[in-house]
């Protein structure tokens, strides 16, 4: 299905939205244990004003017919890795097998190669997540790295897989 997607800034009238989608165990169950669970009002504006704190953004709105409906972000790194990035993204569970993480990836990937001097991208998705592992590998990731169980998420070991994107050097 093709979805009219498309990535953006935050914006304070997008907190509906945002705790619509995020308040969802399904959406925490894919993330790092510092995404809160339940999503309240509180936390959608800290998220808000960090999501806005960079210039350029590097945590956009993924949007679909001028609803916010998931989130991508752009996780630089420091010191002797500062030329690889961590991408993070998740997308609301309504939007889900749509085709719409694939679209924001690729839509991310342009936005990181215009705005930024990274020559790898890379994201990091549980091994359960095979929604997430078809989304890269259809925006042109390729598997890097499998490490077995070192992941714990709600009390179970889970599989890192290393999903990376060459963009120059």
């Amino acid at each position: 299905m093709n979805q009219n997607v498309n990535l953006r800034p935050w914006r304070d009238s997008d907190i509906p939205s945002l705790l619509k989608y995020a308040n969802n165990p399904n959406i925490a169950n894919n993330l790092m244990d510092r995404f809160p669970q339940p999503f309240l009002e509180a936390n959608a504006q800290w998220f808000l004003n960090w999501a806005n704190s960079h210039t350029p953004p590097q945590i956009l709105a993924i949007d679909v017919d001028g609803e916010a409906i998931g989130s991508i972000g752009l996780h630089p790194l420091e010191d002797v890795f500062r030329l690889n990035c961590e991408l993070g993204y998740w997308v609301a569970e309504p939007f889900w097998g749509k085709g719409i993480a694939t679209q924001a990836i690729a839509l991310m990937t342009e936005y990181a190669k215009a705005n930024f001097a990274f020559t790898r991208l890379f994201a990091r998705p549980y091994g359960s997540n095979i929604g997430s592992q078809k989304a890269l590998l259809k925006a042109g990731f390729v598997l890097e790295a499998r490490f077995e169980k070192t992941l714990i998420k709600n009390g179970k070991l889970e599989d890192e897989l290393v999903f990376g994107l060459r963009m120059k050097g």
